[in-house]
């Protein structure tokens, strides 16, 4: 599988605290390994993210991603919970 970043995410990313970004380095690779892993609860989202998949970071930090080709993914955005989805 290859992980493609949005320029949104990239920025997102650099924002976040240096537990955070290790803590997105190790879910990133646990993704790559097994993206049905309990641990990331992936899911499928709806209404106006109908199309883009959410995995958990830690307990309140979300990445979203869009599956672009058949092993090609493309990580848009990263943020809280409460931020992405208000």
């Amino acid at each position: 599988m290859s992980i493609v970043f949005h320029d949104g995410f990239r920025k997102k990313y650099r924002k976040l605290i240096r537990s955070e970004q290790k803590k997105v380095q190790q879910r990133l690779r646990l993704f790559i390994e097994d993206p049905k892993n309990p641990i990331l609860n992936n899911h499928e989202l709806i209404g106006k993210y109908s199309g883009y998949y959410s995995i958990n970071i830690t307990g309140d930090l979300r990445a979203l991603y869009q599956i672009i080709g058949k092993n090609v993914t493309l990580f848009i955005t990263i943020g809280t919970h409460s931020h992405l989805y208000e």
